[in-house]
């Protein structure tokens, strides 16, 4: 009867922690395919959504029970690769209309997957972070 009881109370938390991330992927966002590098040809990739905040991108894997995101790349210390077109087994995924750009900040390295109109999004967030020189001091 013990292991009715914990057998049904981990089904129903896996059941609240799907429904929680159901809803937290329904807000909407930007479909972005994402992979951390380093990652062999077409390996690594993960569908999902991501979200801009003020100083930092969000990625969330559509298959994930995570409550919060899968990968966070920050603002202040991004750097932008270069770009390229899907090669090889990525086909299976993705399409012509597809960009892969290389991103990088102090974390790690990554490969983000975007159509034309959210790569523009994303290249715009990222120009339009505030400068070092023009950040306030403290006290100020």
């Amino acid at each position: 009867m013990v292991v009715l009881i914990i057998l049904v109370s981990v089904l129903v938390a896996l059941a609240l922690i799907s429904v929680y991330r159901l809803v937290m992927l329904r807000r909407g966002g930007t479909a972005a395919l994402l992979r951390v590098l380093p990652a062999q040809g077409g390996q690594g990739w993960r569908h999902g959504l991501i979200r801009y905040d003020e100083d930092r991108l969000v990625f969330y894997k559509l298959t994930s029970l995570r409550l919060g995101p899968d990968s966070t790349i920050r603002r202040r210390g991004i750097e932008i690769g270069d770009r390229r077109g899907p090669v090889g087994d990525e086909y299976d995924i993705m399409t012509d209309d597809i960009i892969v750009t290389a991103v990088a900040d102090t974390d790690g390295d990554y490969e983000l997957a975007l159509d034309r109109g959210a790569r523009a999004a994303f290249l715009s967030w990222v120009e339009s972070r505030p400068s070092d020189r023009t950040r306030r001091m403290p006290g100020m």
